[in-house]
């Protein structure tokens, strides 16, 4: 009998729903084997600022500060305009509650830094992180990244039973937006409580497509597209080259090699694979950013490869996935933020100009449409 993911979730998510709190711990106990309290409490906080080595306090703090100051940048500014004396714009407002999903099994401490610091700089004022717990404990570099970040609302929670208490406000109070990565159980779960909440995106496995010539240095491309295979089985790699030598050096299990005619038919490659991320290893790796339409991170020269983007650089790592980038992009503090329409009209501008609006309600048949501005004088 074949398994019905959507069935599961689903029917999972219906019992929580109905039973609550109750439902949560029994699937608590179910998937993670813990049967405690949800909430960090401080003390554990505490132990775990004592368990990490000042040196590695001091990298966390200096990894933080790259990734923070790469996205200061991108807070936008009110769009405000005058026009006949009438005001219109677009004015930004952060989410004001967001929860974070960090996965379980290795810890992530990276995943936290790169949603948690974008959140803050937006002004998010409410953070809520859910991790699944390992025999009873959250692991301490991802309790210590929350303690710096502000962030004191830490539960032990995983898998479906995390998405639905943060999705419907159980165990604590109801979030606007989830974001985080997680299995497919996870992105079920996120994708059916999407409309009850937002969601950053479905992520899917780890993706890497590399263009790279004959000036490449070959060891630089095998170790990088070996990288992101790391991530588990379903991890996808591409080198797309006109390199025979480059193609046959990286020919391994797990890596798709495409022998290419020319750069540019690299490119075309790439967009039709749009990649979640892509690395450019060329004598002139600029001339072919032009060419690239659907790829969620760019990374040009050898000196830019995939894992040191995904901790130090600056750049965000959360991306879009399995096609995804043909329609969305990276993850940046306006995810975190809401557009909201301005106007503020004037009695002048109104006047002459509401036979637009009266008429389109007349071609519409919305009687009451017309009426709210005839009445106007």
């Amino acid at each position: 009998m074949t398994f019905d993911l959507e069935k599961y979730v689903g029917d999972v998510l219906r019992d929580i729903r109905e039973r609550g709190i109750e439902a949560v711990r029994e699937y608590s106990r179910k998937f993670d084997g813990y049967d405690g309290e949800f909430p960090v409490s401080e003390e554990e906080f505490k132990e775990a600022e004592r368990l990490i080595p000042e040196e590695d306090k001091r990298i966390i703090a200096r990894t933080i500060k790259r990734i923070r100051e790469y996205h200061e940048r991108q807070l936008e500014n009110d769009k405000l305009y005058i026009k006949n004396a009438s005001l219109y714009g677009i004015i930004y407002r952060p989410i004001r509650r967001v929860g974070i999903y960090v996965p379980g099994g290795k810890p992530l401490p990276s995943s936290l830094i790169m949603t948690a610091v974008p959140a803050r700089i937006a002004g998010v004022r409410e953070i809520a992180v859910a991790i699944p717990p390992k025999n009873g404990k959250i692991n301490p570099y991802v309790l210590y990244v929350a303690k710096l970040l502000g962030i004191r609302e830490v539960y032990k929670l995983g898998g479906i039973q995390a998405i639905a208490a943060m999705a419907y406000g159980i165990g604590m109070k109801k979030v606007d937006k989830i974001f985080g990565p997680g299995n497919k159980f996870v992105n079920e779960a996120k994708r059916q409580v999407f409309g009850a909440v937002g969601i950053d995106s479905l992520a899917g496995p780890s993706e890497i497509a590399i263009i790279a010539d004959e000036s490449a240095n070959k060891d630089y491309v095998l170790a990088d597209l070996l990288s992101q295979l790391e991530h588990g089985k379903d991890s996808k790699a591409w080198l797309l080259t006109t390199s025979k030598e480059l193609a046959e050096y990286c020919n391994k299990e797990g890596v798709e090699v495409v022998l290419c005619e020319s750069p540019e038919e690299c490119a075309e490659k790439v967009n039709e694979i749009a990649p979640e991320h892509l690395e450019i290893i060329t004598k002139d790796p600029l001339k072919l950013v032009g060419l690239i339409e659907n790829a969620g991170a760019i990374y040009l020269g050898e000196y830019t490869p995939v894992p040191a983007a995904d901790y130090f650089l600056g750049v965000n790592h959360v991306l879009p996935t399995g096609g995804a980038a043909r329609f969305s992009g990276v993850l940046t503090v306006m995810d975190f933020m809401k557009r909201i329409s301005l106007a503020y009209v004037s009695r002048e501008e109104f006047l002459s100009e509401r036979y637009l609006g009266i008429r389109l309600a007349e071609i519409e048949g919305m009687e009451m449409h017309r009426k709210s501005m005839e009445v106007r004088r």
